[in-house]
């Protein structure tokens, strides 16, 4: 890397996260006078036009990308609207050991007087759990489900390339164009549509003013520069937020910058779980770089530093902080916009390019916490461009990580994505598939598929507490084989995701009419012909995902019980279940046998391994194809973040051997420790599961 990203790269290093409380006053400023005067999607797109008129405007030495979600980088906001952080969350923030955000004493005071008088009660997480009955509260409580959209909006959506071929002017004619053709006359709806698209409307506006006001800094900078270079530098800043994204980008540093003005729009308009993302970089820039390497208008080291400039950008923006149980889902900075290179072109052809071996070398350059990547593989995917991406992720940092395309496809087709939206499509997030640009992916929470064989071994109690938290399903000692265990832990998965598809239904309806996303709406085919917003099923394809953790220590322990209770017989279930719950306490030479005498997940042992497969199935089942509210279905992930580790927290002692608090297993992966055949074997194991009824899985080798 050159010397201005060098220097670049390490403000962002040394700059440690803090909270921005700009949007949370100018937000609060915005409704206390507003909230009542216009309908709710038009309310959310002023607000989201209030702040772009006002925000501060950050341009820092060296930059070439210009803009900040915050009012300096690794600053970032918060979001009232969803959230309100009590005075208590914010010094938590402050001074927790673990990813931990800087706020200034001043700026706790401001909150407890400017933002929580008013935002107390009426956020929206405030709203629905006043709604949500007492059997989803208990199970939250007790560690079974989380849910993604208590302190984040609806989020997984990933742009396609029409911001690259479109300017903003371009789709506000387009809403135009939708208002005009609406029928007031047979359509009951018409009012409500006209609403929506009067909202994206002013969100396209907000994003067009935002940019100018760029412009407007570039060029006051330039004005007082003493440097010719950096003078010249801020003109063309200038010169490029004039243009864009009001208008299609001309050139690759334009095409570059117009991405980074879109995702800025995107998650100042809401907080979406996780960060919007370009997708398929390489495509959408690959014309913009062949164009100017013949016109002579860019090289590649140009067109190099642009990109590590963006992956600065990327990584100056921490996740908006997190509290309580979804911190501990999820702890970690990283806001997980998760960049696709190679895969496939629409019309299936490999879509590996010179852009895709130059994104390799930012990667291999940069080594940065964020932006996430990945590479997509084909069929038809080049020899050469899986080794260049070996060649970086045999350097330990962690990316860029590796997916199927062709089976990311087919699960979307499977799905009922038309082929070319799904060759279009690719994976955002950690793992999740999804139609870019086209859909409205939500991921709801993680489902603790454990905490339900412990139930079932204490008949509906939660061991924990005490309390009677699940369906009684029997009494373990009595149970006389494996199966009649299975059924009492599938009778539990079943309760248990009843009570959270309910609950999420609650969420999802409360977001599509207090949290309209009109901004994201613009950007997602086709909420502008349906006039319907993201967050209400305005996107050509709505998905819902409820993320399986911990099969692998599942497997495991139906592995013990099988293997120790009812085939060998060398210990019972009354002493089975008193070891557990004394956390093995006087027991450790029976729990060195569970752990070393059983067939375990992750050793392509089919012993294990079939067990896996039924309870991936079971989970499968129990999910699959349920109604949401915004004309889709829900599917299953197997993922975890870092939930594993909050869901063993809230478990006592396991039949695998585990002892009580500990982490469970994560992704697909096998319990830590227990793959003791090397890694084809753990790809052997991993591959029973059927990878294409899930909208993504993780394995960590």
């Amino acid at each position: 890397m050159n010397d201005r990203v060098q220097r670049l790269k390490q403000r962002s290093l040394d700059t440690h996260p803090s909270v921005s409380i700009e949007r949370a006053v100018l937000l609060t400023e915005f409704y206390r006078e507003n909230i009542g005067t216009c309908s709710q999607p038009v309310l959310r797109a002023k607000g989201y036009h209030h702040l772009a008129a006002n925000k501060t405007v950050y341009i820092g030495d060296d930059e070439l990308i210009v803009g900040e979600r915050g009012h300096e980088p690794k600053a970032t906001p918060t979001y009232p609207e969803i959230t309100c952080h009590s005075v208590d969350d914010l010094r938590i923030l402050d001074s927790r050991s673990m990813t931990s955000y800087r706020v200034e004493t001043e700026d706790i005071e401001s909150y407890e007087r400017e933002v929580i008088p008013f935002w107390q009660g009426r956020s929206l997480r405030d709203r629905i759990f006043s709604l949500l009955p007492g059997e989803w509260h208990r199970a939250f409580s007790a560690g079974v489900f989380t849910e993604f959209m208590e302190q984040r909006a609806p989020g997984h959506t990933v742009g396609d390339g029409k911001i690259f071929r479109k300017g903003l002017l371009d789709f506000k004619d387009e809403i135009a164009a939708a208002i005009e053709g609406l029928d007031f006359g047979s359509d009951p709806d018409a009012p409500a549509r006209r609403e929506q698209l009067e909202a994206m409307d002013i969100a396209a506006d907000a994003t067009i003013l935002f940019a100018n006001r760029h412009a407007e800094r570039a060029e006051e900078l330039a004005v007082t520069e003493t440097d010719p270079n950096r003078r010249s530098e801020l003109e063309r800043v200038a010169e490029v937020c004039r243009h864009v994204p009001a208008h299609a980008p001309r050139n690759f540093w334009e095409a570059v910058q117009t991405y980074w003005f879109v995702h800025l729009g995107v998650i100042t308009e809401l907080n979406g779980w996780d960060a919007y993302n370009p997708g398929h970089l390489d495509q959408h820039l690959e014309p913009f770089y062949e164009r100017g390497l013949a016109d002579g208008s860019i090289d590649r080291d140009t067109a190099t530093e642009l990109l590590e400039c963006l992956w600065v950008k990327f990584n100056n923006h921490p996740a908006p902080p997190k509290v309580g149980v979804t911190a501990e889902e999820s702890g970690t900075y990283t806001d997980f916009a998760n960049i696709n290179i190679g895969g496939v072109r629409a019309d299936g052809s490999d879509a590996v390019s010179d852009v895709s071996y130059l994104l390799l070398e930012v990667i291999d350059e940069m080594h940065l916490l964020q932006p996430s990547n990945n590479i997509q593989l084909s069929g038809k995917t080049p020899d050469r461009f899986l080794e260049a991406a070996l060649r970086v992720i045999r350097k330990g940092y962690g990316f860029p990580s590796i997916f199927n395309s062709d089976a990311v496809v087919e699960e979307l087709v499977r799905q009922g994505k038309t082929v070319e939206d799904a060759r279009e499509g690719g994976t955002s997030g950690c793992v999740e598939a999804g139609a870019f640009g086209k859909e409205a992916y939500i991921l709801t929470g993680y489902f603790n598929l454990p905490k339900m064989l412990e139930l079932a071994l204490h008949n509906g109690v939660d061991p924990r507490t005490g309390a009677q938290l699940g369906p009684r399903t029997g009494d373990p000692r009595e149970f006389s084989s494996l199966d009649e265990v299975f059924d009492a832990w599938r009778t539990q998965v079943r309760h248990f995701i009843d009570i959270k598809y309910r609950g999420n239904l609650v969420f999802e309806r409360m977001f599509a009419d207090w949290a309209q996303a009109p901004f994201l709406s613009v950007l997602t085919d086709d909420c502008i012909a349906r006039g319907r917003d993201y967050n209400a099923g305005g996107a050509r394809y709505n998905t819902s995902y409820i993320q399986g953790v911990g099969i692998g220590s599942l497997t495991d322990s139906f592995s013990v019980l099988k293997h120790h209770v009812f085939d060998n017989a060398t210990i019972t279930m009354s002493e089975l279940v008193e070891a557990l719950d004394s956390d093995f306490d006087g027991r450790e030479t029976l729990r060195q046998r569970l752990l070393n005498k059983t067939p375990r997940y992750g050793n392509d042992d089919d012993r294990a391994d079939d067990i896996m497969v039924r309870c991936f199935e079971a989970y499968h089942d129990a999910v699959e194809g349920r109604p949401n509210l915004r004309g889709g279905e829900y599917h299953i992930d197997m993922l975890p973040t870092t939930c594993h580790v909050y869901f063993g927290a809230v478990m006592g002692a396991m039949p695998d051997g585990r002892c009580a608090g500990l982490p469970l297993s994560e992704g697909i992966s096998p319990v830590q420790g227990a793959d003791r055949q090397g890694p084809t074997a753990v790809f052997k194991s991993a591959a029973k599961m059927d990878q294409l009824k899930t909208g993504g899985t993780l394995l960590n080798m």
